[in-house]
C-alpha cells in the first residue's frame, strides 16, 4: 500500500454596453424544482456518476461477508481513489482516517463501510468549503475571473452573474477577454438573457483598459458586483501571467482593495493538470478561490481532494451541467454523499 496599459481615454459611459429590454427564456434546468436542494442533489449525483463508478464500483462486493477492513479492501480502495485523481497524499489521509473511524466498530456490510468512507472524505474537503461572500467595500465588489481556454470561464461568469442576481445583487460584466473572437459576444448573450450590462470594446483592445473602464462605469452606476472576464492563458506562459498581474495593478488605481476576489476556473476533466494550473495561477495572482467545472463529464472528480490536501484554496463553486442553475456553491458533505450515491445530508 502506498505508505502529487496602455490606459484607454474612453469615457466608460460611452463604452459599448449591452442590456436587453427583456430577458430571454430560461435555460433548461432553470426551474423552481431544480433550484431546490433536492433537485440539485439529484443532478449532482447524476453528474458525478462517472467519478462515482470509478471510485466505488465493486467495493460492495469486496466488502460482502467481511467483518473488518483488511489489506485487500484497502489496496482496492486505494487503487480506485488514485484512478479518480484523488492524489497520493489525500488518498493516504482518507485511508488513515477510514481505519481510525472504523477501529471501534465492525463493518459488516457495504453501507457501513461507505458511511465511514464518507466521514473520512468529508474531513479532507471540509476546510475548502468556503462560500463566496459579497461584502461591503464602499464601491463595486470586483471579481476577477481567470483560467485557461476551454475551462468554461466565460460560461461560468454568466452563471455566476445570474446566481448573484438571484441573491439580490446588481451586477455588471466586463468583457476583458479581447483576444478570443467569440468571447465578447458570448458574454453579451449572457447579459441579454439576464438583463445585465456588459462593458466591452473591440477585439484586440487592451484587457486592463476594458476592466478599468468597467470599474469606472460600475462605480458611477452604483453597481454591487463587477465580474471581469480575462483572456485565457496557460499557466506555463509567464509573459501572459505577468499581463494578468498588470490587470490587477490597474484595478487598484480606482480601488486599492480590488480585486476583492480572484477566481480560477478549472476543468475537472483535466485531472492532475487542474492541480498544476491552480498551483501556478496561485503563485502569480494569489487566488482567493476556485470554480471547478465539467464534473459531469469526467471520472476525475476526485481532483477536488488533491486540491484540498495540497493547496487548501477554497472551492467557491462547482459545475455539473450546462444549465444556468448547474453552478452551485460547493458543499463538502453534499459532494461526497453524491459521489458515494448516499442519501443527502440532513
Amino acid at each position: 500500500m502506498i505508505g502529487l496599459f496602455k490606459k484607454s481615454r474612453t469615457n466608460p459611459e460611452d463604452v459599448s454596453t449591452d442590456t436587453a429590454a427583456s430577458a430571454a427564456p430560461s435555460e433548461a434546468g432553470d426551474t423552481p424544482d431544480n433550484r431546490s436542494p433536492k433537485g440539485f442533489f439529484s443532478r449532482l449525483t447524476q453528474g458525478l456518476s462517472k467519478t462515482s463508478r470509478a471510485m466505488t464500483e465493486g467495493i460492495a462486493t469486496l466488502v460482502q461477508g467481511k467483518r473488518k477492513i483488511d489489506d485487500e479492501l484497502l489496496e482496492e480502495l486505494e487503487s480506485r481513489l488514485l484512478m479518480a485523481d484523488v492524489g497520493v497524499e489525500a488518498t493516504q489521509r482518507i485511508l488513515d482516517a477510514l481505519m481510525r473511524n472504523a477501529a471501534a466498530q465492525d463493518l459488516k456490510d457495504a453501507d457501513a463501510l461507505l458511511q465511514a468512507l464518507r466521514q473520512a472524505m468529508v474531513e479532507v474537503l471540509a476546510p475548502i468549503q468556503q462560500p463566496l461572500e459579497i461584502t461591503p467595500t464602499g464601491g463595486p465588489f470586483v471579481i476577477l475571473v481567470v483560467g485557461i481556454n476551454g475551462a468554461g470561464k466565460t460560461t461560468t461568469i454568466g452563471k455566476l452573474a445570474k446566481h448573484l442576481q438571484l441573491l439580490g445583487h446588481s451586477v455588471m460584466l466586463a468583457a476583458g477577454d479581447t483576444f478570443r473572437a467569440a468571447a465578447v459576444e458570448q458574454l453579451k448573450t449572457w447579459g441579454e438573457r439576464n438583463q445585465i450590462p456588459v462593458i466591452a470594446q473591440g477585439q484586440g483592445a487592451d484587457s486592463a483598459s476594458v476592466i478599468y473602464d468597467a470599474l469606472q462605469a460600475a462605480t458611477a452606476r452604483k453597481v454591487d458586483v463587477l465580474i471581469a472576464d480575462t483572456a485565457g492563458r496557460l499557466h506555463t506562459q509567464s509573459n501572459l501571467m505577468e499581463e494578468m498581474k498588470k490587470v490587477s495593478r490597474v484595478i487598484t488605481r480606482l480601488d486599492e482593495t480590488a480585486p476583492h476576489q480572484t477566481l480560477l476556473v478549472v476543468d475537472a476533466g483535466t485531472g492532475q493538470n487542474a492541480l498544476n494550473q491552480a498551483r501556478e495561477f496561485n503563485r502569480a495572482l494569489d487566488l482567493t478561490g476556485l470554480v471547478v467545472t465539467k464534473l459531469d463529464g469526467t471520472a476525475k472528480g476526485g481532483i477536488l481532494f488533491a486540491i484540498a490536501e495540497q493547496l487548501g484554496i477554497p472551492v467557491r463553486f462547482i459545475g455539473v451541467g450546462e444549465g444556468i442553475d448547474d453552478l452551485r456553491p460547493f458543499d463538502a458533505e453534499e459532494f461526497v454523499s453524491a459521489l458515494l450515491e448516499l442519501d443527502p445530508p440532513a
